[in-house]
């Protein structure tokens, strides 16, 4: 089963970036998308075979989830836990036979940290909404997760340390969640690799120095790592200032 994410950074946008193409030549059973800022009724395209779910922002033209699934799930859901985590359309979960697919984009902290106490919350909150359902079956978590993990997660990270992504505090949490019992699938499979990244800034050139950071991911149960085949950054995908991620299962 092979599994896509992307954050578009504006579906509208990408749809005129080559997003199709991208979707189409991927042959993905799931594209998962964050940032699609957008609702339902805003767009009108076809992918033949696959099914929408979206999970739109409240305010419109920000945040924003989709999954689109040429497998049925069993289930989706949307949104998690507490009434101040489900305004911003940031999560859907795909209930299937052998494991639950969460798709996130969780909340930047912003300049000055300043949304760092909510995203705390977040974290703490959404980490036991994932040990909740990885009680069930596993999961295969995916999505734009805002964190660059350690210091090979981005070009610059003395530059950077204490900066919305690359702060003490939101990579202290992103080893809580994988010693929760979860796997970074990327470095399962690439664990020293440096110099490949999912984002870049717009600005000072910053994709063509690749001076990026890995953001994007995914992330599962740990006793999915039987069933692991490959995992994958496209840095060749342009359309967003990320680049999709993929996963390979043998389920």
């Amino acid at each position: 089963m092979k599994l896509v994410s992307w954050n578009v950074n504006g579906l509208r946008a990408c749809l005129g970036k080559g997003f199709l193409d991208f979707a189409k030549q991927s042959d993905a059973d799931v594209i998962c998308l964050q940032e699609t800022k957008l609702q339902p009724e805003q767009v009108d395209f076809e992918l033949p075979g696959y099914e929408f779910y979206w999970n739109s922002a409240e305010k419109k033209g920000y945040s924003g989830t989709a999954i689109l699934t040429r497998v049925p799930p069993l289930s989706v859901t949307y949104d998690f836990g507490a009434d101040e985590h489900r305004h911003e359309g940031r999560v859907i979960t795909a209930e299937f036979p052998q494991f639950y697919l969460v798709c996130c984009y969780t909340p930047n902290s912003q300049d000055g940290l300043k949304r760092l106490d909510y995203r705390m919350q977040w974290e703490d909150d959404f980490r036991a909404y994932l040990k909740e359902l990885d009680a069930v079956k596993p999961v295969v978590l995916c999505g734009d997760l805002n964190v660059a993990h350690t210091e090979i997660d981005l070009k610059n990270p003395k530059t950077n340390r204490q900066n919305a992504g690359f702060s003490d505090e939101e990579r202290a949490k992103m080893t809580e969640l994988l010693s929760a019992g979860f796997t970074d699938t990327y470095r399962h499979f690439y664990p020293d690799q440096t110099g490949v990244y999912s984002w870049w800034s717009y600005r000072f050139q910053a994709r063509q120095k690749n001076a990026g950071w890995r953001i994007d991911y995914f992330i599962v149960s740990d006793r999915l790592q039987p069933n692991l085949t490959a995992a994958a950054i496209h840095t060749e995908i342009y359309g967003s200032d990320h680049c999709p991620v993929s996963l390979e299962l043998a389920l």
